[in-house]
């Protein structure tokens, strides 16, 4: 496990949306969730890993999408799958 994360060159979205409706896949399928999660490559709105399907998982090894952040309100955490790695992004 890193201490950093390597991946931050990955970053194109940062803000949540102004409404999550919920896991895009699970809504697709009918599915449920524990906690959202944010792709910050794409803007993907995903499951996560406490979820039945995990798809923010999912996602990220699927497209190469390493982080995510938290899509919970009050939340302003990151995750990076591939470093294993909690962070806070801070603007500079």
């Amino acid at each position: 496990m890193s201490t950093t994360c390597t991946h931050l060159d990955t970053v194109e979205v940062t803000q949540l949306p102004a409404a999550v409706a919920g896991c895009a896949d699970c809504l697709e399928i009918g599915g449920r969730w524990v906690h959202l999660r944010m792709c910050q490559a794409c803007g993907r709105i995903g499951c996560c890993d406490s979820s039945p399907n995990r798809h923010a998982s999912a996602h990220a090894r699927r497209e190469q999408h390493p982080i995510a952040r938290s899509a919970e309100p009050g939340e302003d955490w990151s995750w990076c799958y591939v470093d294993d790695v909690a962070f806070v992004l801070t603007e500079s």
